[in-house]
């Protein structure tokens, strides 16, 4: 009898363990984020220590957040899949790409959209008015070549000018870099045009004979996400309270950002170390009725349908759902 009294208390033991093993979430994370005002709400996020607070109050102290910077989202999704990184951030493009070629086995998803604001394709060239007018002497820098959010909405571009089969008929123009340093080579003339991202778009159009040629908006019909935050659906399962304080930590950021975006400016040129830019430079883009700060995905699908049209993908999702967590089911998006 008493075996069996020792037995079960030790089954009872290993079994407590055991769960308390699985339900621990991890004490660590790092979240990435790229170049410009786009992700004022991750930085509002960083500056104000919002994951900390939000998971103290689920009962998660003292969680360390690092925060790093990458300069395109298809980086960020090598350092997702090999667990230094817990939540990437980017264009639609990059997080499409990653739920796409990993449905089998990380299952990638995303966690809300951080924006829709409009993409200016800027040029210092004056022979080109619009994207017909580029020859093999001009270069296009993005954020990354074929895969970036930039670099698809210049092919659905140039099959909307050149016609059905052509939308990779500009991509061999195309170059990386990040979003600082095409503004720097723009400026002196070691390429030609930027396909870039506020605030940089909207500083490269102070410098003299630097005009935009393209517009995403006018390319997608209409406002459309530029960016979105994704992470795995292992961390997702494993860390539901970290994950839902994050998700909090982002409604706040942006809920304080369209509270009063004076002081989000300010933010924003404090997190950058910026002593060029004015804070009423910064404040009258975030005025600007295109820039909208918001968790709802919008248009999403228009740029997956045209993706998996053109091969960069292979699966389609059946809705805009299907390709975040359930947190945003609720949000009119599209």
């Amino acid at each position: 009898m008493k075996k069996h009294l020792i037995g079960a208390t030790l089954l009872a033991a290993v079994l407590l363990a055991t769960s308390t093993a699985a339900s621990a979430e991890v004490n660590e994370i790092s979240v990435a984020r790229e170049f410009g005002i786009s992700y004022l709400p991750l930085i509002v996020m960083q500056e104000q220590n919002l994951i900390q607070k939000q998971a103290a109050a689920r009962g998660i102290k003292d969680l360390k957040v690092k925060w790093v910077q990458f300069a395109g989202g298809n980086v960020m999704n090598t350092a997702l899949l090999s667990d230094s990184l817990q939540f990437a951030s980017g264009g639609v493009a990059p997080m499409v790409i990653a739920w796409a070629r990993t449905r089998d086995n990380y299952r990638i998803k995303g966690v809300a959209a951080l924006n829709s604001m409009p993409l200016y394709l800027n040029t210092s060239d004056p022979n080109v008015k619009s994207i017909k007018d580029f020859t093999s002497k001009d270069k296009i820098a993005l954020p990354a070549v074929k895969v970036s959010i930039q670099a698809v909405t210049l092919q659905m571009a140039a099959e909307q000018i050149f016609g059905p089969g052509q939308e990779h008929k500009l991509d061999a123009l195309t170059v990386s870099m990040s979003h600082p340093a095409a503004m720097a080579a723009l400026a002196s003339g070691a390429i030609t045009a930027h396909f870039g991202a506020p605030p940089f778009q909207y500083q490269e159009l102070t410098m003299p004979g630097v005009h935009t040629i393209l517009n995403s908006y006018t390319v997608l019909g209409g406002p459309a996400s530029f960016n979105l935050v994704w992470t795995t659906s292992k961390f997702y399962k494993e860390n539901p309270k970290i994950y839902a304080a994050f998700y909090a930590a982002l409604e706040q950021a942006i809920s304080e950002i369209n509270h009063d975006k004076k002081w989000a400016a300010e933010q924003y040129l404090k997190s950058t170390h910026d002593t060029k830019d004015k804070v009423g430079f910064i404040l009258n883009m975030l005025q600007n009725p295109q820039m909208d700060y918001t968790t709802t995905p919008q248009h999403v699908m228009k740029y997956v349908r045209f993706m998996h049209k053109v091969g960069t993908i292979k699966a389609v999702p059946q809705s805009w759902k299907d390709l975040f967590f359930p947190n945003v089911d609720n949000l009119p998006g599209s």
